[in-house]
């Protein structure tokens, strides 16, 4: 479904911390065929590091929007995950039926369709990455 996305804080910028967002640059931008509409299930593999102090309960929650109207919501448990380890995990997505509508009206308004990736540790939000998505097969 995409190439392997690093989760990960970018550095921080040289100069001042108080204004930085630890969020900024976590965007990412998909582009698929008219057919990826057809599927109903993905898989995508996340591959993370974790440092040196073992992570409890870490889970992503992400949304998917058309035009702001929610998709589909999908929520993923990654669990305790040991300190300075390499981790890969494959998650299923199970699509939602889309009318033949909606997805014409998706694969003509190439990146109305968006997504929001949460990511917690013990319940707290460590992490918030966008994305946007275009079916018309050209960028």
């Amino acid at each position: 479904m995409e190439p392997n996305q690093g989760v990960t804080k970018p550095p921080a910028p040289a100069g001042d911390k108080r204004n930085f967002d630890p969020n900024a640059g976590r965007f990412i931008r998909y582009q698929f065929t008219p057919a990826f509409l057809q599927l109903r299930q993905v898989g995508a593999t996340v591959e993370f590091t974790v440092g040196d102090m073992p992570i409890n309960n870490f889970r992503m929650i992400e949304r998917h929007y058309f035009r702001e109207q929610l998709l589909k919501s999908f929520d993923f448990e990654f669990g305790f995950c040991m300190p300075s380890s390499k981790n890969t995990c494959e998650h299923i997505y199970e699509f939602p039926p889309l009318s033949e509508e909606i997805m014409r009206d998706m694969i003509l308004r190439p990146y109305e369709t968006q997504s929001d990736s949460f990511y917690f540790v013990d319940n707290k939000l460590v992490m918030h990455n966008k994305a946007d998505y275009s079916y018309s097969g050209c960028p």
